[in-house]
């Protein structure tokens, strides 16, 4: 069977697991592919036929040598199964903490017993592939010097060096300052401890690099012949990044060396994790389904059993509401009265407020408009409760009026414009954007009091915007009314519907439904009740003359299509 090419994906992989991270074992295989010493020392070997060129090359001189010649094939390929956070020691390290002199941290102190404890046991069975743990000097190293780019003339900026230095590591200590809930929100003078905890994300992770002393045999313990093989990242999430990824089926990975002899090494990695048994997994799975169990009651116990539901037949209608901002008038510092309308049948809790005004706003010039920015929120809560199910009871919808209007440095009020909107009859997020205008009066006395002295001519009743609720008449005229299109305002409503009609198992889901859907289909119009009369109107004086027709032209086709 041929071995599988070289891998060229160096990229990472993210893997997240369930199990305790100290379970995880990776076994490491290293072997060196070619030796250029040795393909030179064949070349330079004198041929055996003189008269022949040596184009062919022996190839069991590239095989494996005789021991008397100082080649060991043996130590030429190493693997090595290491676990989460596993020290194994680089013939580096055992030279250097084998002198106490050389220890100055209670950490090379602890290695220092450590090498002892190997010597006396017969020494360490790793020798080119070593470790470097979450807690060595290393890992420090590595990460304050990642590159941002491949190229190798880098030079790390301002940001890359600042980031550095916020080490992403699991802290046992006392949270510092930043980590815990104040009641201020504001901090006018943070420390440098404050800004890394607060301005960046920082999940705690622990790191371990798996490397190998490519040296020269009899020549280790160089630190400029040590490569990374794997890298390993675990934060507090139980995600785990592996960097390359296990080889599996893709290949070896090779590195290979600089210098003269060009040696080429490949290596591979592989999760050697013990696997779970199916009755220890079928017990795990239980255990997960009972907790699951557990935290859903305890989420229905937060909830409680009395949930406010509506009545029946009734429907709840909640909108969270936004009036963004203001475009497109004639003054600054502008300000928006607003209130709602409930028609029949409508009604909201005591405590609900119908009306409100907002702050006094600033414009700023955004592109060819002065825009001023309100972001005012408002809550409205209201009921409809369906009394009367014959079929002429049609309902309307609330409406939601507001006028718009100007307070400058002389306190001057002036208004900028009126405008109404009609609260939405599908649920979910809705952005309105509403013209206005405003009443004027013939003639530029008006307009100069307006300008000079502030005031212009208003509305007694709001709603004349759209009908009056005081209206009684068939028509409503507003022949000789003046009126000067100004800016918009633009609304923001979030609609909640609640009833108990939306429940499958409700009984009043079909007479509520019909309600629903007269609600929602007539709630454009201005006046429901007006089209019902002009279309009774118009069907009366259908009637009327079709019995002014003689009876022997009553069922002619052209007679009927004349009539409809």
């Amino acid at each position: 069977m041929a071995e599988a090419p070289w891998n060229e994906d160096t990229g990472g992989a993210v893997y997240r697991s369930r199990d305790p991270v100290r379970n995880l074992r990776l076994r490491v295989r290293l072997q060196q592919v070619t030796s250029t010493s040795l393909l030179l020392q064949q070349l330079q070997q004198p041929s055996s036929h003189p008269g022949q060129q040596q184009q062919l090359i022996n190839l069991t001189a590239l095989g494996p040598r005789s021991t008397t010649s100082g080649y060991r094939p043996e130590e030429e390929a190493e693997e090595a199964v290491i676990g989460w956070q596993e020290k194994l020691f680089s013939q580096f390290e055992m030279d250097l903490y084998q002198n106490e002199a050389a220890c100055q941290s209670p950490l090379d102190r602890q290695y220092h017993k450590d090498i002892l404890k190997l010597e006396k046991s017969g020494g360490r069975k790793n020798y080119r592939i070593f470790t470097y743990t979450d807690h060595d000097r290393f890992t420090n190293l590595e990460e304050h010097c990642q590159r941002v780019t491949t190229s190798p003339k880098e030079v790390p900026s301002y940001l890359a060096e600042r980031m550095a230095n916020v080490r992403r590591r699991r802290q046992e200590r006392k949270p510092m300052e930043g980590s815990a809930l104040k009641s201020r929100i504001v901090t006018w003078e943070p420390s440098e401890e404050f800004i890394k905890n607060n301005h960046v994300i920082n999940t705690p992770v622990q790191t371990m690099y798996i490397m190998a002393d490519l040296g020269p045999h009899g020549r280790l313990g160089c630190r400029e012949h040590e490569h990374v093989l794997c890298t390993i990242r675990v934060d507090s999430n139980a995600v785990i990044t592996v960097k390359p990824d296990f080889t599996g089926s893709k290949g070896p990975y090779r590195i290979e060396l600089e210098g003269e002899k060009r040696e080429l090494w490949k290596f591979t990695l592989e999760n050697a994790s013990a696997q779970v048994q199916p009755e220890e997994e079928l017990r795990e799975q239980r255990v997960f389904k009972d907790l699951y169990s557990r935290h859903k009651e305890y989420l229905s116990g937060l909830v409680g059993s009395d949930f406010e539901t509506t009545l029946p037949g009734a429907l709840r209608l909640l909108v969270n509401g936004e009036i963004v901002s203001a475009q497109g008038y004639e003054y600054d510092n502008l300000y928006i009265h607003f209130f709602l309308e409930l028609p029949c049948r409508w009604s909201c809790p005591p405590s609900q407020l119908l009306s409100g005004v907002t702050q006094t706003c600033a414009t700023k010039v955004l592109g060819r408009n002065r825009v001023a920015f309100f972001s005012f929120p408002f809550t409205l809560e209201v009921f409809f409760t369906q009394e009367d199910e014959s079929e002429g009871s049609l309902p309307q919808w609330p409406v939601l009026y507001f006028a718009v209007q100007s307070l400058d440095f002389w306190q001057r009020h002036r208004v900028e414009g009126y405008g109404f909107v009609v609260l939405p009859a599908v649920p979910g997020a809705h952005t309105v954007t509403v013209s206005t205008w405003r009443p004027v009066e013939p003639g530029t006395c008006s307009e100069l009091q307006r300008y000079f002295i502030g005031g212009s001519p208003e509305l007694e009743d709001m709603t004349y915007t759209r009908v009056p609720g005081t209206f009684q008449g068939d028509r409503l005229s507003r022949f000789g009314f003046h009126s000067k299109t100004t800016g918009s305002v633009t609304f923001r409503l979030n609609c909640l519907q609640q009833s108990k009609a939306f429940l499958d198992s409700s009984s009043m889901r079909k007479q509520m439904q019909s309600v629903l859907d007269r609600l929602g289909g007539f709630s454009q119009q201005g006046s429901l009740g007006s089209v019902l009369e002009a279309f009774q109107r118009a069907r009366r004086r259908m009637q009327e003359a079709r019995e002014s027709l003689p009876q022997d032209l009553i069922g002619a086709p052209s007679a009927t299509a004349l009539l409809q």
